[in-house]
């Protein structure tokens, strides 16, 4: 077992390496349709259309092996596996900066996807060290890393990028090599050998979550409108940076600048204005009001004419971030306290499903109503079928809560 130093020096190594991961994906997004464009020899249209498959690419790999990741950390042990995904991460930016050919991005793409489970992994390692008391604090740790490293990735990825599309993938490389040499010589094990078991296929089944959530007929409705928010979330994650290069005609600087606000806008929301909208208007309410922002933001992107609209509509956009953490706490009042675990688990395979379907959906939208041979061009077309998802999970909560309203009457 870790002695109590020992253990802050692993929390504070967690947070690093967690920090460090979403820095280097941030650091790369400023830059990734340049990259495209380069390597395809056409424009951002065609781009954006590669860009999106790219992260089906990473997205199917990353749902069909975390599980088998996340098992095979119950039989060797956390550290191990930290480290491969550490250096596979480090190999994939190598792979990315280095590419002759389009082919060579899906082969990094899926490398990362393989080995990229320091979140899943990350996660088990703070659940092993830590107390009842600190859980919480340290698990917080986790959305802490995320929201800062999506707040400096970018603005040093877009940065970077004037200095040529592949500069930033090297700084990316260096960021997770450094890592990895770090947790090689610092890093301690934090799984007992009496604690680990044996590795099951049946437990590493990604399809196997589903199964749970189809046992739960009553949060049916408010999956489905999970699910839909998770998809329309893909207009502005998978498409961002292809759209405000096209309408705008932004540069990777603004573009990351941009990110970077949306990184310290949604830290806000989550980090600060959370604490004061959920008991101030109850969880119903804030989903309502969060629902209607997210939906009234995407819907000001799609029509959006000068750049500097896009900084302005961000607000409402990202005060739908009231919505999340609420929708979530209403689910989970609905699941015994023994399944909570399963139920976490099923809610992260669906969000990974959503991150299949959300980038290519989204990216070829763009592509068709910005091609050259588009029917018409409307360059804002997936923020406004986002808008549509948005609206339809309005009326999908709504009616999901009358009908419980009514069971209650009735009962």
């Amino acid at each position: 077992m870790i002695d109590n130093s020992k253990k802050k020096a692993a929390i504070g190594f967690i947070f690093i390496t967690l920090l460090i991961d979403i820095t280097g994906w941030g650091i790369i997004i400023p830059v990734v349709p340049k990259l495209i464009e380069e390597l395809i020899h056409s424009d951002i249209s065609e781009a954006a259309k590669y860009g999106g498959w790219l992260g089906f690419a990473y997205a199917f790999t990353q749902f069909i092996f975390s599980p088998v990741v996340g098992n095979l950390s119950d039989k060797y042990g956390r550290r191990p596996i930290i480290l491969i995904s550490l250096f596979g991460f480090a190999v994939d930016y190598i792979f990315l900066a280095l590419a002759p050919s389009i082919g060579w991005l899906f082969l990094g793409r899926v490398i990362a996807g393989l080995t990229g489970a320091s979140f899943t992994t990350a996660s088990a390692y703070i659940a092993d060290i830590s107390t009842d008391e600190d859980r919480a604090k340290n698990f917080g740790l986790i959305g802490a890393a995320f929201g800062l490293g999506f707040i400096i990735g970018p603005v040093i990825g877009g940065l970077l990028g004037h200095y040529g599309a592949r500069v930033p993938f090297y700084a990316a490389a260096g960021l997770c090599l450094l890592n990895f040499l770090y947790g090689y010589f610092i890093l301690p094990e934090s799984l007992d050998k009496d604690k680990r078991r044996p590795f099951d296929w049946k437990r590493a089944n990604p399809i196997g979550s589903f199964r749970f959530l189809g046992k739960h007929p009553e949060i049916s409705g408010l999956i489905v409108a999970l699910i839909l928010i998770y998809i329309a979330g893909h207009a502005v994650q998978s498409n961002w940076n292809f759209f405000t290069m096209y309408k705008f005609d932004w540069t990777e600087r603004m573009v990351g600048i941009s990110l970077g606000v949306i990184g310290l806008l949604i830290g806000l929301v989550q980090g600060v204005l959370i604490r004061w909208t959920t008991p101030k208007l109850g969880e119903q309410k804030s989903i309502y009001y969060g629902l209607i922002f997210y939906a009234l933001g995407l819907l000001l992107f799609a029509f959006a004419s000068q750049g500097w609209m896009m900084f302005v509509f961000l607000i409402p956009y990202c005060l739908g971030g009231i919505c999340g953490p609420a929708l979530q706490s209403v689910i989970t009042k609905n699941v015994p306290s023994n399944e909570q675990g399963e139920l976490q688990g099923a809610l992260t395979s669906l969000m990974s499903a959503t991150s299949i379907i959300g980038p290519p959906m989204m990216t070829n939208l763009f592509y068709f109503f910005t091609h050259d041979k588009a029917p018409f061009k409307f360059s804002g077309a997936p923020f406004f079928l986002a808008f549509i998802l948005m609206t339809i999970s309005v009326i999908i909560v709504y009616s999901a809560f009358k009908r419980k309203a009514k069971e209650q009457i009735g009962n």
